[in-house]
């Protein structure tokens, strides 16, 4: 029945195994995963943050002039963690999912597709905050901040993971082969990148398009962590952790619906 898919997870400790095969095979190409993953906001960071810092050198940030570079780099390392979880939860995912049928193998023992879709979004997550602890090493080795509160941004990041990975997975259940995820890219993610705040203040946005982004994903994440960076605390955490939490629940009750459905048909 249709109301079926709906039903409340049924999650156990099941879903460990699945999440430690994922990590075993990706230990084989760990290396060039990694350089991979961080060689894009390297890029980004070093082409904007340096060259275009050097002509804009400090943004108007709620009153407080902050140095490019730092604005820049707060705000790439929370777009990391988005593009790193949205390709596993997609691109692998699907691949196990789809292509290689490893899903279908895993549920021939006695492992749910609950905890199958619980182990990939987790895998996702963890796959983003490797990425981002290499990037934070990075721009510590860059110098572009030392501030304690990093620890407290790490733990942030890696919220961001989990939550996009449970976006990116509503899409991979819909999914009928790779061109498919063009839409989430194209529609989704690419026109967040710019409303967010990665690049340059919302200040600068219209006022209904400011408003909009208030509500999205990146945005939140972008708030709670750019002041850390700058060794602060965010203003209003609370509001930022509900949404990011409230996108993460969502997203996955519907990816696991979803993710249901497709394996019924």
């Amino acid at each position: 029945m249709a109301d079926g898919i709906w039903r409340i997870p049924d999650l156990s400790g099941r879903w460990w195994p699945v999440f430690q095969r994922n990590l075993l095979v990706w230990r084989k190409l760990a290396v060039p995963s990694l350089l991979g993953n961080i060689a894009e906001p390297l890029m980004w960071l070093l082409a904007f943050g340096y060259g275009m810092g050097a002509l804009v050198g400090e943004v108007d940030l709620h009153g407080q002039r902050v140095p490019y570079i730092v604005f820049l780099a707060s705000g790439s390392i929370c777009m990391s963690s988005m593009n790193a979880a949205s390709f596993e939860a997609l691109y692998s995912a699907f691949s196990r999912m789809h292509v290689q049928k490893t899903w279908d193998g895993i549920m021939n023992a006695p492992v749910t597709l609950d905890n199958v879709v619980l182990a990939e979004m987790l895998w996702a997550g963890f796959k983003a905050i490797f990425t981002v602890t290499a990037i934070l090493v990075v721009m510590l080795a860059l110098g572009i901040s030392h501030s304690p509160k990093l620890a407290v941004a790490w733990l942030i990041l890696l919220g961001a993971g989990v939550t996009f990975s449970c976006i990116a997975l509503i899409f991979n259940a819909l999914a009928n082969g790779y061109d498919f995820f063009t839409y989430y890219f194209t529609l989704f993610l690419t026109p967040m990148m710019f409303l967010s705040g990665v690049f340059f203040p919302r200040s600068q946005l219209p006022g209904p398009l400011r408003i909009a982004s208030d509500w999205l994903p990146l945005t939140n994440a972008v708030e709670l962590v750019r002041p850390l960076f700058m060794d602060q605390w965010p203003a209003a955490p609370g509001r930022s952790l509900l949404v990011l939490a409230a996108y993460a629940i969502g997203a996955f009750w519907v990816a696991l619906a979803l993710t249901r459905r497709r394996f019924r048909t």
